[in-house]
């Protein structure tokens, strides 16, 4: 059986992948949020596999959360198969978006969140990947990071950041101290989620269906490579 950990997995595609992988019945889902005890939905899908699921406190900002998260989920496991860097924010405020009325704090936060966390999630976690068989780390990213694809001006911070999220992703691809580990960055597609503010669009069930494909489709040739929801390659 597999191990699988998603940060991010309280609402939208971090709870849709937790759904696929649990309905699956073949893997163990480490599920991770900043606040499991607002989480009804995510509580409610753990409950439901007790022999599948953890429920797991885990604040991608802040080091002492992380490093409790690495012991909570080394007291079940010796072995992580399955890495999902999907936590994110995106902020509605102007000084995240827009020129003229951009914040240097609040620039700074998204950067930390949506680039410099997952970076340190995988670190810590490095021990647990190499463990594995086959370990795998996954980098739920989004086109908007992408410079080829990227035709207009505005939401600077998320743009920046999933730039930066995409070349940890190759970075750490070619970095000897994470061993065998597979790692890709994707574009989940356009998904309807609180968080995208999406009133069209594909709904996130669909979207983790496609990741869990591609992830469970990867081999040695997919490093560093930078993957749709569908399994065809994204531009960079």
């Amino acid at each position: 059986m597999e191990t699988i950990l998603i940060t991010g997995a309280s609402r939208g595609i971090g709870l849709a992948l937790v759904e696929e992988y649990l309905e699956a019945g073949s893997f163990y889902v480490f599920a991770t949020c900043r606040a499991p005890e607002t989480a009804s939905e995510l509580q409610t899908l753990v409950s439901s596999y007790p022999d599948h699921a953890k429920l797991i406190q885990l604040d991608i900002s802040d080091m002492a959360s992380i490093r409790a998260s690495v012991a909570a989920v080394s007291a079940h496991t010796n072995a992580l198969d399955v890495l999902i860097n999907n936590g994110a924010v995106y902020p509605p405020s102007e000084g995240t978006r827009t020129f003229g009325a951009l914040n240097m704090d609040e620039l700074t936060d998204v950067m930390q969140v949506n680039a410099v966390a997952p970076l340190i999630v995988t670190q810590s976690y490095a021990d647990l990947l190499r463990t594995s068989k086959n370990p795998r780390v996954v980098m739920v990213s989004s086109e908007m990071g992408s410079m080829q694809w990227t035709k207009s001006g505005g939401s600077y911070a998320y743009r920046m950041s999933k730039a930066a999220m995409n070349m940890t992703a190759r970075t750490l691809a070619m970095d000897e101290n994470l061993a065998d580990a597979i790692v890709i960055t994707t574009h989940p597609g356009n998904v309807i989620t609180k968080m995208s503010g999406l009133t069209t669009g594909m709904m996130p069930r669909e979207s983790a269906s496609g990741l869990v494909k591609v992830i469970a489709s990867l081999t040695s040739s997919d490093n560093g490579k930078f993957y749709q929801w569908d399994g065809s390659e994204h531009i960079w």
